[in-house]
């Protein structure tokens, strides 16, 4: 293994997997690698990880993760948890009139059981500005070479490596750092991505946006109706153009961000403390409230995505690849999720155990994410449109007009009842935005990483997007039951750690060990075999497992090291040891 602290000259580092970018796609990347056993350097051109919250939903496959890697309790310690996430509010003003509620992020009574029978982990709410230090700490610790200050200027690819130049912004001094692999996590306006000439599909700044951080104890107006979003319709207010905005917690209840839309086709707004402090006071409805503004920003919105994902020996995750805007909080958790399929597959083909072509299956499987991340997260940023509508103040207007439309629909007429109505109608489609647990938790893979056994994905019983299917058709991410014993109780996703494949069996398919056995000291990988019932190690404490493993209890999963299943065979085989060579062999590309 390469030492990233040696040069092989005086201006040149040596490692096997140079990453550009500290946010969550690239610190996750050096996090996982690192805890793989590979060496890694990090380069970033800024002096410290985020300095604003910017993104803050984490979802339940992130904390998965986060879980497989050891921090999910770290993570749990600075976050603001799921029971007070969900109290989505609309209103005329944080301390005016409510429009509705929606109950948000699982935290209905109807949907979390939804949620806490599909995962061993909860959602939370991490602005980024916490996340990422804690993904760089522990990145470092277990031997990430991490770099500040370090601006990625150019690169080379040959047969055997990428050679990349960077610069160092303090002394101005540059040096070139030779990897195998090169990982680009560097942002919606990527220059890696546009080195390797990443073709994209879709646009950029569609719209424009500010964001405006502050202080003020709000404790008194939202403690009672806990949340991480209360939006604000003041239709003639002119904020930005728009009239409406987001009151986003940052941490409960001092530390908040209002973001609000802007006409991009105009003039960006100019802001100053003063000009932030009023609009913060009057989306608020407290025009006397005490508030410190500690910053501004502009950014836009984005609808674009990259429809290959690598080129060479050169990958791209996060939002380099997938850029849309925060709608279904999908984005930070689709860049670790990114990093995190690729990172074993790094991990495998530079310990000899998988052929390159291994690497080909990270664009296969999480290109159609980033595309239906991308589409889904502007989606829900349109279906704003039918509040509106619902409301009659989608079309421009003087304010009186329009706030007498939003009045009506208090009215005991024909024409209060249609409004009413309307509005029920238009927050149930926010469900989409803020309920989807299908998109956050059921990706499925295709690609020559899974084999298939014939099985087509299955009929979703309930709407894909909105609701979480088990399943364990190749390619489907394990799904989660409680097993164990009468000492402890643990996941199912739990037994596949991220440092091998693990075979998954029941006591009649015990011989399923021998032959795993076998192959893996023939292949030379890590495969553990878990035998799931009474008087073995792990037992099916609920009998939850038998419900959803989908195969005989002689039948196998082979769960790959990110926990989606790259092989079953529903029963025992006249010769386990050859189809589970065959399919192994097929998935690490040997």
């Amino acid at each position: 293994m390469a030492d990233p602290d040696r040069a092989s000259s005086p201006n040149r580092i040596e490692t096997e997997v140079l990453i550009v970018g500290s946010g969550p796609a690239g610190a996750s990347a050096a996090l996982f690698l690192s805890t793989l056993g590979v060496s890694n350097v990090l380069v970033t051109k800024h002096r410290w990880t985020a300095n604003t919250p910017r993104a803050h939903i984490t979802n339940q496959r992130t904390m998965e993760i986060f879980r497989d890697v050891g921090i999910e309790q770290r993570v749990l310690a600075e976050a603001t948890p799921h029971e007070l996430m969900g109290d989505t509010v609309f209103c005329t003003a944080l301390a005016g009139e409510e429009l509705g509620r929606i109950r948000t992020w699982g935290t209905h009574p109807a949907r979390h059981a939804d949620y806490e029978l599909a995962s061993p982990s909860w959602n939370c709410d991490i602005p980024q500005n916490y996340l990422e230090p804690i993904l760089i700490e522990n990145a470092t610790r277990r031997g990430t070479v991490t770099r500040f200050g370090t601006e990625y200027l150019s690169l080379e690819q040959d047969a055997d490596g990428v050679t990349a130049l960077v610069r160092d912004r303090f002394t101005g001094h540059q040096h070139e750092i030779r990897a195998r692999y090169l990982i680009g996590a560097d942002g919606a306006r990527s220059k890696v991505a546009a080195d390797v000439a990443l073709p994209m599909r879709g646009e950029l700044d569609t719209a424009g946006s500010m964001n405006i951080t502050f202080s003020a104890d709000l404790s008194e107006h939202v403690a009672h109706r806990p949340s991480v979003l209360y939006w604000v319709v003041q239709p003639g207010s002119n904020i930005g153009g728009i009239g409406t905005a987001a009151v986003r917690m940052v941490r409960p209840w001092h530390e908040w961000m209002i973001v609000c839309g802007y006409d991009a086709r105009g003039e960006p707004p100019v802001l100053d403390d003063a000009r932030a402090a009023e609009i913060v006071r009057g989306l608020l409805g407290l025009p006397e409230l005490d508030v410190r503004i500690t910053g501004t920003s502009l950014w836009g919105n984005n609808e674009q995505y990259a429809t290959r994902l690598q080129a060479g020996r050169v990958f791209c995750a996060g939002d380099a690849v997938h850029k849309h805007p925060p709608s279904n909080g999908l984005g930070s958790n689709t860049s670790v999720q990114d990093s995190y399929n690729l990172a074993w597959k790094l991990a495998a083909v530079l310990r000899g155990r998988a052929g390159e072509e291994l690497l080909d299956s990270y664009t296969e499987e999480r290109a159609p994410v980033a595309e239906q991340i991308v589409l889904r997260a502007n989606r829900s940023g349109r279906e704003f449109g039918r509040f509106f509508e619902a409301l009659d103040i989608a079309e421009p207007g003087p304010p009186e007009r329009l706030l007498a439309n939003v009045e009506q629909r208090k009215d005991a007429t024909p024409a209060g009842v249609a409004k009413r109505e309307a509005l029920r109608h238009a927050m149930e489609l926010k469900e989409y935005e803020f309920n989807a647990h299908g998109v956050e938790l059921g990706q499925f893979y295709e690609s020559r990483a899974v084999v298939s056994d014939g099985s087509a994905r299955p009929e979703p019983e309930r709407d894909p997007e909105l609701y979480y299917q088990a399943s364990t058709v190749p390619g489907s991410r394990l799904p989660h039951a409680w097993v164990g014993d009468r000492t402890r109780r643990i996941s199912t996703l739990d037994l596949a750690p991220a440092d091998r494949f693990t075979l998954l069996t029941g006591i009649t398919g015990r011989s399923w060990k021998d032959a795993a056995d076998a192959i893996a000291h023939e292949l030379g990988v890590v495969l553990e075999t878990v035998v799931i019932g009474p008087g073995q190690d792990v037992a099916d404490l609920y009998f939850d497992w038998s419900r959803l493993r989908e195969v005989a209890e002689d039948g196998a999963l082979l769960v790959r090291p990110d926990k989606h299943i790259g092989w079953r065979a529903h029963q025992l085989p006249a010769d386990p040891e050859g189809a589970l060579r065959a399919a192994l062999t097929t998935i690490l590309a040997r």
